[in-house]
């Protein structure tokens, strides 16, 4: 049975030239979990708003939308609530109040629901989600992962029908995001509550889902069970976009699939019995060339943290403790950690936002530090990205950068019309039009389609290349790997491990990439989808 039918949907936004979404048709089953994906801007946000009464976007309107085969328009508002669950990208903008026993009775409080069934569904809800520990805490001390767990178990205190949520992982270390998606798949199979699912990282949740939504330039792309979505995708262009945003093993699959005829593995698990099937290993590593470690070792250091000491509060414990830091000039640092182990407390005291209690923080002289915050829209000041552009430079040099980033149809708009992938790709021109010499960037592929973070990443390799150098932080372990020289892993306050890219995550056993954990016990340092496919190629395939 149908629990949402779209018919003919077009959407335009106020002055665009062109529709965010066009003649949109599908059916959603009651209980599927779909997967919804597509390049920033392709409108995936503004397809799960229209299907929320109360978040949709003001604009022009044509179709039809069903839900239990009644006009959406139709339904109460208490019915919205009620029978339409919808979890935001951001948690913090979703949280009306101080404590978290509050944010979970806030709804049912909202819509008059009895104290008894408050209470129980209150703490049957903090029970579930493992928020008991938590119960009485004030929800601006929650990490990011705490925020979105706490989020849904607020929208589903009202026991949904169906769950929209617009990339929620989006803030989340790896295994927060893990677990988090656990829940969904739970909430799906055991409850039967129908899941509607916008994500760029496809790694986790790809077979979790019954179909794939795809859409491009706000037309349906495909709509079909993962296992014949890549298929698809090829049907339509050989090299589109979102071949690069299929899980690894889908990748390493379609590199490799010339005399294997089968369907593509979806998972990791699937992936390693794929490799262990068709191929041979007896070279089992890739060589590794230790010149260029040795050589960026002789580098100058260009900024160092010894022995830092810092929190928030007088009375709190300590977020950095004992934490010692170097960049070298020229290098790409990564810094990779789980929510709340001080990330971007670090890069805010290297930036001097914060200043520690403790420690002694050098900085080359000749240094121009230039710095992205997680929410890249407080870089803005002007009602147009180009008015912000051309207060740093020449209208030339904009444009320049506009068409490298591909953002030059979008220099007339406010940059908070903007989504998520698109201001951080505008953040990163305002960056560079201050003619850095240091780059400090917190989450910059937050909100990015596996497309523009593969071209961000070939863009910072070329910055290294003109001499600036980058210290990142990011929850994105595929972003890291790619674009790095070294990484470090920060835990209880200090750099726990720190190492070349390569080193670093074929070391780790569950803060690696995907490449990495399908290889395991197969291949020896692997750690990107290339490396896996190369070591396939020189060992070659089992005989029948």
């Amino acid at each position: 049975m149908e629990i949402f039918n779209i018919k003919n949907l077009t959407f335009s936004y106020p002055k665009s030239s062109s529709p965010a979404l066009s003649n949109i048709n599908l059916t959603v089953s009651k209980g599927e979990f779909i997967l919804l994906c597509g390049q920033s801007g392709s409108g995936k946000s503004t397809l799960l708003k229209m299907l929320k009464p109360q978040l949709a976007p003001h604009g022009s309107f044509k179709g039809e939308i069903f839900f239990n085969g009644q006009s959406l328009n139709k339904l109460s508002n208490r019915e919205s609530a009620e029978k339409i669950g919808f979890v935001m990208q951001n948690p913090e903008t979703q949280i009306v109040t101080d404590k978290v026993y509050h944010e979970l009775a806030f709804a049912m409080e909202s819509l008059g629901y009895n104290k008894d069934k408050i209470r129980l569904k209150s703490g049957e809800m903090a029970s579930f989600f493992g928020l008991s520990d938590i119960f009485s805490k004030n929800t601006n001390e929650l990490s990011g992962g705490q925020k979105q767990l706490l989020n849904l178990a607020s929208v589903l205190t009202l026991q949904p029908e169906v769950l929209i949520l617009d990339e929620p992982t989006a803030q989340l270390d790896p295994l927060s995001a893990e677990n988090f998606l656990n829940i969904l798949k739970k909430l799906n199979r055991d409850f039967g509550i129908t899941v509607i699912l916008s994500e760029h990282n496809l790694e986790e949740v790809f077979d979790y889902a019954n179909k794939v939504l795809v859409l491009d330039s706000g037309k349906i792309c495909t709509f079909s069970p993962p296992c014949i979505v890549s298929e698809n995708l090829k049907k339509i262009n050989s090299s589109h976009p979102m071949l690069s945003a299929l899980p690894a093993p889908v990748r390493i699959f379609n590199r490799l699939n010339k005399t294997i005829n089968k369907k593509p593995p979806l998972n990791i698990n699937q992936g390693r019995i794929f490799l262990f099937e068709n191929f041979n290993n007896n070279i089992k590593a890739i060589e590794y060339n230790s010149q260029n470690e040795k050589q960026n070792s002789k580098k100058d250091t260009v900024l160092s943290l010894k022995n830092i000491y810092f929190r928030y509060e007088k009375n709190e414990k300590d977020v950095l403790k004992d934490f010692n830091f170097s960049l070298k000039k020229g290098e790409i640092y990564t810094l990779l950690g789980a929510n709340g182990s001080g990330k971007s407390t670090a890069i805010k005291i290297i930036s001097g936002i914060l200043k520690p209690y403790h420690g002694k923080i050098k900085k080359d002289k000749n240094s121009e530090i230039a710095y992205l915050p997680q929410n890249p829209r407080t870089l803005f000041i002007k009602d147009k990205l180009s008015e912000d552009f051309e207060m740093l430079s020449r209208k030339e040099k904009t444009l320049e950068y506009a068409k490298k980033f591909q953002i030059e149809h979008l220099l007339e708009s406010h940059p908070f019309d903007l989504s998520g992938g698109e201001i951080q790709k505008a953040a990163m021109i305002k960056l560079l039009l201050s003619k850095p010499t240091v780059m400090l960037l917190d989450e910059p592929t937050k909100g990015m389609d596996a497309f523009a973070k593969n071209e961000l990443s070939d863009t910072l390799k070329k910055l290294r290349t003109e001499g600036i150098t980058l210290l990142i932080v990011t929850h994105d372990t595929e972003f890291a790997c790619a674009v790095s020289d070294r990484c470090g892993l920060l835990f209880d306050g200090n750099i726990l491990a720190e190492n070349n890219t390569t080193d670093f995550f074929s070391g780790n056993g569950f803060y690696t990439t995907s490449a990495a954990k399908m290889s395991k016990g197969f291949f020896e340092n692997a750690v990107t989808c290339g490396d896996v496919v190369t070591l396939c190629k020189l060992n070659g395939e089992k005989d029948e």
